[in-house]
């Protein structure tokens, strides 16, 4: 049990790095707000949440301590995380921020088109 458990813990740790290393890729490459937003949130959610649980395991087996906090902080990031990249994208959409141009859909468009015309309505 002593091998697995490292290899998955070492595995778990490995990958959140690399997928928050290629987070940053995307925040670097990716050309405007909204796809850069995807990008951090998703890949970063995932492996800061796979660095955790990793961490959780190792105190978990090794120290034999079940951490409240590192479970805590597990779904704090599970939670909140995507939620603000949700609104963050949200906003900068509402405040006029310009998609990219080889963008294909934009599916809040109508529905903001609706809005502002109940709202003038009113």
């Amino acid at each position: 049990m002593s091998m697995i458990g490292e290899l998955i813990i070492v595995l778990l740790v490995l990958f959140g790095a690399l997928l928050s290393a290629l987070s940053t890729f995307g925040l670097i490459r990716l050309p405007d707000v909204y796809l850069r937003s995807h990008a951090a949130t998703k890949s970063a959610t995932l492996g800061v949440l796979c660095i955790l649980t990793g961490a959780f395991l190792y105190f978990m087996f090794y120290l034999d301590q079940v951490s409240a906090k590192l479970l805590l902080g597990i779904v704090f990031v599970f939670i909140t995380s995507p939620v603000a990249g949700h609104l963050n994208g949200r906003a900068a959409y509402r405040t006029g921020v310009p998609m990219w141009g080889k963008s294909v859909q934009d599916d809040l468009k109508p529905a903001l088109k609706r809005e502002r015309k109940q709202d003038s309505s009113s």
